[in-house]
């Protein structure tokens, strides 16, 4: 059985596995005030073009935004959020049940618009007991998105100003950043997420490392006691230079791109496969999650073989299923599913 459900199926990149041998033995101090930390976040720094960025790792996605966005926000205020966003949908109210609301726009590809979030302020501001509801506090977008859709520049640049006009921070969820940003239609860069957004974070868990996330906050004014909720939230890592060492690796020799353009490449051969089949998809994603509509006997034929996630039932006995491709996918597993889609 070849896996295709995920993108961390597997353990990390080699190069990341040789680094933490190398450095096992070593004596450093706890909780990410090692030197390999620091070196770390100096890399990030540099690649995303921001000298007095504060940086900092945790440990997994849902505990990273549950943390950050508990932090940002105060106690009657809520994130706004695509109804499919991964904190609405995915963190088992992980956002919530620290005392925020998600509050919800509808989206069809993932994205949401600088028009809706203006509209929904607009709103908030006339009601005359606004006081009575949760305030907007924050928005709250993925890069790529949960449905393997990027936003555009443009998008991004609507989006940051409308949360400028309404004091709003920007928080952008980067768990797949790379295979975002190394589609073959994105016309972003890490500096422009930098320079756009308030606070984001850059993906290691589903991007090659064994877990972590490296959180950036644009300038490092903006979240100055930010450990002490990383702390509180069970976020902080006494080992923390095992975070360190995997993100000074990624940031090294441009490891964290070579590695995502690979995984999108070997996407676009599954989508190609499955559009030459006159299969269609749920979203239009260059990215590295494919998302083809199957009926039940195409769900079947491959699922011999292969594993994937059945994504959103849909009528008449569709649905739309998720293949997903890493770092680690070889281009035999994707030739293999690719003879398979043919006898479809």
């Amino acid at each position: 059985m070849i896996l295709f459900d995920s993108d961390y199926q597997e353990g990390c990149l080699p190069q990341i596995l040789e680094a933490l041998a190398k450095t096992n033995m070593e004596q450093t101090p706890g909780y990410g005030l090692d030197p390999y930390c620091e070196k770390a976040k100096d890399l990030i720094r540099e690649e995303c073009g921001t000298p007095d960025a504060a940086v900092h790792f945790l440990v997994g996605g849902t505990q990273t935004n549950a943390t950050v966005v508990s932090y940002i926000l105060k106690s009657y205020q809520g994130a706004i959020c695509a109804d499919t966003g991964h904190i609405n949908v995915h963190e088992t109210g992980a956002v919530e049940h620290t005392g925020h609301k998600v509050l919800v726009l509808p989206s069809r590809d993932g994205k949401i618009t600088a028009t809706q979030i203006d509209h929904a302020m607009t709103v908030h501001d006339q009601d005359c007991v606004k006081e009575h509801t949760v305030q907007p506090g924050l928005v709250y977008i993925s890069f790529p998105t949960e449905c393997g859709s990027i936003y555009y520049k443009s998008e991004l640049e609507d989006i940051h100003a409308v949360c400028v006009k309404w004091g709003l921070p920007l928080f952008i969820d980067g768990a797949r950043m790379g295979y975002g940003l190394c589609a073959e239609d994105c016309d972003v860069t890490i500096k422009d997420i930098a320079a756009l957004a308030d606070a984001f974070y850059i993906g290691g868990t589903k991007q090659g490392a064994l877990f972590g996330e490296a959180v950036v906050f644009r300038n490092k004014d903006f979240a100055p006691d930010f450990r002490y909720s990383i702390k509180q939230n069970g976020a902080m890592l006494a080992k923390g230079r095992l975070l360190g060492i995997q993100f000074e690796v990624l940031f090294t020799d441009g490891l964290y791109y070579k590695a995502s353009r690979e995984a999108d490449r070997k996407a676009m051969r599954i989508r190609d496969a499955f559009r030459k089949k006159g299969i269609t998809f749920l979203v239009d994603s260059t990215t590295n999650q494919q998302f083809p509509i199957l009926n039940e006997k195409q769900m079947a034929s491959l699922a011999v073989k292969f594993s994937f996630e059945q994504w959103q039932k849909l009528d008449a006995g569709r649905c739309a299923a998720r293949f997903c491709t890493s770092w680690a996918t070889t281009d035999e597993a994707v030739d293999q599913l690719i003879s398979e889609i043919k006898k479809l």
